[in-house]
């Protein structure tokens, strides 16, 4: 597990490109058959991508966390953006299909990932914050996600917001994370921007075509900078930061956020004629 240290709005805008990426833009954690994370220090968060294919995967702790074990002291949120995967949590067993989550709550000491058919492997991307309390174990099919349409084609943002772990969904201590998909001809989400210094916000872009390309923005409203990012690959946004992207061409992306509140709707909203 590679540890990664944010860099903070006085710094910001003196840090070249590279050193924009370097600070924010986590990549090269989808590696096929293996397990491969980050843990940064922004409110806690661990982002990983498991890549299950012959063999199983055991969720292993991690020096950094200093935990007999993963989800002592940590819920989980896992994305799968792949092919059919089984999570093993103890005795149970459960599977995911394309775009179904699982959340598990603190205290399930072992986990495993295991693939379904190698034809179309599974890509299990995982989100942890520290937990103060348990929640149950909840499976949530993309079909019961709570969907919300937003945007237009007029503004090249129209996009379908499917929640999963939120306030009114699977419960959890601090996670909140759901999936936004992109029509067919937008490719902007998240504009006008907003800001939240109550939660930081982690972006983990996906179905990103070979030759497209997402643009996300960031950085204080007046002070922005722009990562380019390819398929699979995330960003985290601290609470002073915008988070918006534009894309080549349509794609779906992760967000989940940790922090001291799971309201959804707590933004502060910046006008897009005070950006700079």
């Amino acid at each position: 597990m590679k540890t990664v240290l944010m860099a903070d709005p006085v710094r910001f805008p003196r840090m070249t490109s590279q050193e924009v990426r370097d600070a924010f833009l986590i990549q090269q954690l989808h590696r096929h058959g293996e397990l491969h994370m980050a843990y940064v220090d922004l409110d806690r968060a661990v982002i990983g991508i498991a890549a299950p294919a012959e063999s199983p995967i055991t969720l292993p702790s991690s020096p950094e966390l200093r935990a007999e074990y993963f989800t002592q002291r940590r819920e989980l949120g896992i994305l799968n953006v792949g092919g059919p995967a089984t999570v093993h949590i103890g005795d149970s067993s459960y599977r995911l299909e394309n775009l179904d989550v699982l959340y598990i709550g603190r205290g399930n000491p072992e986990i495993r990932f295991e693939s379904g058919p190698q034809q179309a492997p599974p890509l299990l991307y995982l989100l942890s914050y520290p937990a103060h309390t348990e929640y149950p174990v909840a499976l949530i099919r993309q079909a019961d996600a709570q969907p919300m349409e937003t945007g237009s084609p007029k503004t090249c943002n129209h996009r379908t917001i499917y929640k999963y772990i939120h306030s009114s969904g699977a419960k959890s201590c601090q996670l909140v994370m759901g999936v936004t998909h992109l029509h067919e001809g937008s490719s902007w989400n998240t504009m006008p921007a907003h800001t939240h210094m109550r939660r930081s916000e982690i972006y983990f872009y996906f179905d990103v075509a070979q030759d497209a390309r997402v643009f996300h923005l960031m950085g204080p409203p007046q002070e922005t900078r722009h990562i380019v990012l390819n398929n699979a690959e995330c960003v985290v946004s601290p609470g002073w930061s915008i988070h918006a992207g534009v894309g080549t061409q349509a794609y779906k992306f992760c967000w989940g956020m940790g922090g001291e509140n799971q309201d959804y709707a707590d933004m502060d909203p910046v006008p897009i004629d005070t950006m700079r």
